[in-house]
Order: C-alpha cells, then structure tokens, then sequence
C-alpha cells in the first residue's frame, strides 16, 4: 500500500501548549489530517481549535468540496466554526493549517486561557 503518514506534536508555548499534526498521505495527497492546537488544563490536554480534512468518516470533512474551516472549542465543545478562509489545494492544506496556528497562536491561547480562567504566570503556574 503506497500510504505514508507523519504524526508529531510540537510545543507553541513549552510547557503548557502544543501543535498535534496528524496526515495520512496516499500517491503524495493528504487523505485525511488533523492539525490541532492543544493547551494543557490540569492534567489533560484540551483542544483549543481543529482544522481536520477526512472524506471517508461519516462525521469527517472534505475541504475539496466545504472549504477549510477552523473548530473553535470551549469547555471541551465546539463553540463555533471559523470558515472565511481562501480556497486552498488540498496538498498545501496542511502545511498552511500548521502556518495559520502558529501566527495565530498567541489569540487563540488568550481567548482559550480567559475562556477557562487560566491567567498565567511567567513561570506557568495559575496566578491566585
């Protein structure tokens, strides 16, 4: 089978914030990916927002026909869907996810923090 993918996380803000990629390629084309922003609340890792690309799951999205658009999560649920994005070719979709959250990171992880109430610190640690 000529499927190759590519899984990892990469840290946004060490130690409590991270990138998970996840791509699934056949003959080169991503058939399917994740690329989630996550933030570390108590001992868990919750999504802050999803960008997913994946046709043969009933709940999955295809980009080619929907156009890419961003899940926005609180409190564990999706509190709204970002969709005003330029069309963009499935090839590049997950490279330009990954560029879209690490520009964006810093206001996505500020509304997420104010959102649960994690005012930070220098060190990291939940202020009183």
């Amino acid at each position: 089978m000529g499927d190759n993918s590519v899984e990892y996380r990469d840290w946004v803000e060490y130690p409590h914030a991270r990138l998970r990629v996840e791509i699934v390629k056949e003959a080169g084309v991503p058939k399917r990916f994740v690329v989630q922003l996550e933030r570390r609340v108590d001992d868990g890792w919750h999504e802050v927002v999803r960008f997913d690309h994946d046709p043969e799951n009933p709940m999955g999205h295809d980009i080619t026909e929907e156009g890419l658009h961003m899940d926005v999560y609180k409190f564990g649920e999706k509190a709204r869907v970002k969709d005003d994005f330029p069309p963009v070719n499935l090839t590049r979709a997950p490279r330009y996810c990954i560029a879209y959250i690490e520009q964006h990171a810093d206001t996505l992880l500020r509304r997420f923090e104010k959102w649960h109430d994690l005012n930070q610190d220098p060190t990291g640690r939940r202020s009183p």
